[in-house]
C-alpha cells in the first residue's frame, strides 16, 4: 500500500490542516507540497499516534481495527457499508459545514485524521478502489501495540456469541439473520478441488428440525431427461416437459460436447449413451464445474438481462463451490442462513469493484432495474439459492429439504455417494405396436425406440411409444429400417415380439402404407339430379371423390363455397361450417 507521503494531498493546503489539527499540530509549512511531507513525518511518532488512537470514537476505532485486520485494506464499497461513506465535498463547502468537527460516520473520523486512503489497486477482476492504511502507519501502529487487544476480545464474544446463537436455533427449531463480521472475499482456487483452508468456517449453520422435515433426495434423472432430449432434437419434435428447462438442458449438453450449433455429436452421443449411469452423470458434473459459457445468472427465472456487460460465472461458481468444502459431510445445512452468511461477509462474491450499478438486470414483473446493492437478494442471494436447488441438486451433488411438502428449500447437504443402477430394465410391446420402456432400460435402446415411433405422454418411471406408418415413414428419411426396429427390441424386450406386429413391419417394409385414416367433409343430396346439376355449376372444382349418387367428398376448407352454390340453386343445405 501507499505510504503516507503517497497518500496526503499535495495540493490541498485545506485538508492537510484540518488533520494536522485533529493531531494537535502546526504546520510550518504554507506550501501543500512540503506540508504533506511535515505531516507524513509526524504522523508515525509513537506517542503521538497512541494518543490519537485510543481516543477515536468506539466505532472509528473497531473501523480501524476491522481495516487493519484485512492485511490494512479492503473493497471501499464493504468498507463504506459497513462504517458509512465520506461525503464528497469541495473546498468551499468542506470549510462551510467543517465536517471534521461533525462526522457522519466512523469512516469520515478515520479519513480527516488521514488514518485512511482511498485509491484503486490492481486486482483479480482487474482495478478495485480500496479503503486502506498507509504502510508505514499500519507498522507504527503494530509496532506499537495500538490494535491489539479491543479486536481480539471483540472477536472473541463474537464467536461465543455466534456459536449460542447456533445452538438455540437447532434446540428451539428458530430461523435468525446473524450478522458476522465482514470479510474481504477470498481468491477462488485455481482448481475446483482445492479446499477451503482449514480454519476456515463454513457460512451458515446446522440446519433446525423443522427446515429438514421433508428431504428430496439427489438422484441421476438429469441422465434419462439429457436422453429424452437428444432423442427429441434429432427428430425435430418439441421437447417434451422435464425436470430440466429445455434451454438449461441444452446449454448442458452443449458445454458436455454433445450438441453444437448445427446438431448433435454422433459420436459424442453414442458414447455418452452407452457409458455407464456413473460415468455419463460425471461427464456432465464435471463440464458444468469447468464451463466459462454455461451462466447460472442469465438463468435466473423473472430476470432479463439488458446491455452489453459481462459477468464471470466460472469464477463465481468456483468461488462458491469452495465456500462449501467446509459444511460437514452429510450434515443438513441451513439454506437461509447459508446465504445470509454470504452476504454478510462476502457480499461481492461475483461484483467486480462491488459494483451494483452497472449491471441492467430488470425485474419482469414489473419492469424494475434491480440496481444497488438493496436488490442484492433478488440477484446474488437469488443466484446462490439457484446454484444449490439447480445445478448442484440436478447432477447428484446435494440433497434437498424444506419444511413441508412442496415448499421452497431450506436445507442441504452432500448427497451419499452411491452406487449407479444398472441399465437392465426390460422392454414390453403390445400386438397394437405400443411400445413401453422402463426408464432402468439401456439408454441408448430408448434413444432408437423413440426415433421409430410417436411419443405418448410418459409416467413417472417408464415412457411409452407407439409405431405408427407416419412414424416409420419419419425414421426411413433418416436412414432407419423397420428391421433395426426389431433387432433392438428382440435384444431388450422381457417376452418375444408379437408375431402381428412383427408381420405389420415387414409388410410395411415392403409395401409402404395400405390403409389410411382420415378425416372426410362429405356431401349427401336427396337425388342424384341435384349432384348432377351441382357437378356442373361453377362449385364443381371444390367438388372430390364420388362415394355413391347422392355422395361426394367436400375438398377441405371449401365446405362454405358449396354451401352457398346450394343457396344460387335454390337450395338450402344443413351443414357445418369450418372456421
Amino acid at each position: 500500500m501507499p505510504s503516507l507521503a503517497q497518500t496526503l494531498p499535495s495540493n490541498d493546503i485545506g485538508f492537510l490542516r484540518i488533520v494536522a489539527s485533529l493531531w494537535g499540530l502546526e504546520l510550518a509549512s504554507s506550501d501543500p507540497a512540503e506540508a504533506a511531507i511535515e505531516l507524513s513525518e509526524s504522523l508515525c511518532d509513537a506517542e503521538l499516534l497512541e494518543e490519537v488512537v485510543v481516543t477515536l470514537p468506539k466505532d472509528a476505532r473497531s473501523s480501524l481495527e476491522s481495516l487493519a485486520g484485512d492485511d490494512g485494506r479492503m473493497p471501499w464499497v464493504a468498507f463504506a457499508r459497513r462504517f458509512g461513506e465520506v461525503r464528497e465535498m469541495g473546498p468551499g463547502k468542506r470549510d462551510r459545514d467543517q465536517p471534521h468537527l461533525h462526522p457522519g460516520s466512523a469512516a469520515e473520523v478515520l479519513w480527516y485524521r488521514a488514518l485512511i486512503g482511498r485509491k484503486f489497486f490492481d486486482g483479480e477482476k482487474g482495478p478495485q478502489e480500496f479503503a486502506f492504511i498507509p504502510d508505514d502507519l499500519l507498522m507504527a501502529m503494530d509496532f506499537a501495540g495500538l490494535l491489539e487487544g479491543t479486536a481480539q476480545v471483540e472477536e472473541e464474544a463474537a464467536v461465543y456469541a455466534d456459536d449460542e446463537e447456533s445452538m438455540a436455533l437447532v434446540e428451539e427449531d428458530e430461523i435468525v439473520e446473524k450478522t458476522p463480521p465482514v470479510k474481504q472475499a477470498p481468491s477462488p482456487k485455481t482448481k475446483l478441488d482445492a479446499p477451503t483452508p482449514p480454519d476456515e468456517k463454513a457460512p451458515g449453520r446446522p440446519a433446525s428440525p423443522a427446515e429438514k422435515a421433508c428431504p428430496t433426495p439427489a438422484n441421476d434423472r438429469v441422465l434419462d431427461d439429457a436422453c429424452t432430449f437428444l432423442a427429441a432434437m434429432r427428430l425435430g419434435i418439441e421437447m417434451p416437459g422435464t425436470s430440466l428447462p429445455a434451454p438449461i438442458m441444452r446449454d448442458l449438453l452443449q458445454i458436455a460436447g454433445l450438441i453444437n450449433a448445427s446438431g448433435l455429436n454422433p459420436e459424442a452421443v453414442k458414447s455418452f449413451l452407452e457409458a455407464p449411469r456413473q460415468k455419463a452423470l460425471a461427464l456432465l458434473l464435471e463440464s458444468w464445474q469447468a464451463s466459462e459459457r454455461f451462466d447460472e445468472l442469465r438463468q435466473l427465472q423473472g430476470l432479463s438481462f439488458e446491455g452489453a456487460w459481462t459477468n464471470q460465472p466460472l469464477v463465481t461458481r468456483e468461488f462458491l463451490l469452495n465456500l462449501l468444502e467446509p459444511v460437514p459431510d452429510s450434515q443438513w445445512w441451513s439454506l437461509g442462513a447459508f446465504v445470509r452468511d454470504i452476504k454478510t461477509k462476502y457480499p461481492d462474491y461475483q461484483r467486480p469493484a462491488g459494483d451494483y450499478d452497472s449491471w441492467f438486470i430488470k425485474r419482469e414483473a414489473d419492469g424494475i432495474f434491480l440496481r444497488g446493492f438493496a436488490h442484492w437478494d433478488e440477484v446474488d442471494g437469488a443466484l446462490i439459492r439457484y446454484l444449490m436447488c439447480g445445478p448442484l441438486h440436478w447432477l447428484g451433488v446435494l440433497d434437498l429439504a424444506s419444511t413441508e411438502e412442496n415448499s421452497a428449500p431450506s436445507a442441504f447437504k452432500s448427497h451419499s455417494a452411491m452406487e449407479s443402477p444398472l441399465e437392465n430394465g426390460k422392454i414390453t410391446v403390445s400386438s397394437q405396436g405400443k411400445i413401453t420402456v422402463p426408464r432402468l432400460a439401456p439408454r441408448a435402446a430408448r434413444y432408437q425406440i423413440a426415433r421409430f415411433c410417436e411419443w405418448e405422454e410418459a409416467k413417472a418411471d417408464e415412457y411409452r411409444y407407439r409405431v405408427s406408418a407416419g412414424s416409420l415413414k419419419r425414421a426411413k428419411e433418416q436412414g432407419l429400417k423397420p428391421e433395426h426396429l426389431l433387432g433392438i427390441l428382440r435384444k431388450h424386450l422381457a417376452a418375444p415380439i408379437p408375431p402381428t406386429l412383427v408381420k405389420a413391419l415387414q409388410r410395411w417394409d415392403a409395401n409402404g402404407s395400405e390403409a389410411r385414416v382420415e378425416s372426410l367433409a362429405v356431401l349427401k343430396v336427396s337425388k342424384p339430379d341435384v349432384l348432377k346439376e351441382l357437378r356442373e355449376s361453377r362449385a364443381s372444382r371444390f367438388l372430390g371423390e364420388l362415394l355413391g349418387p347422392t355422395t361426394v367428398v367436400i375438398q377441405a376448407g371449401a365446405q362454405g363455397k358449396v354451401l352457398a352454390a346450394l343457396t344460387e340453386m335454390g337450395l338450402l343445405a344443413e351443414g357445418q361450417v369450418d372456421d
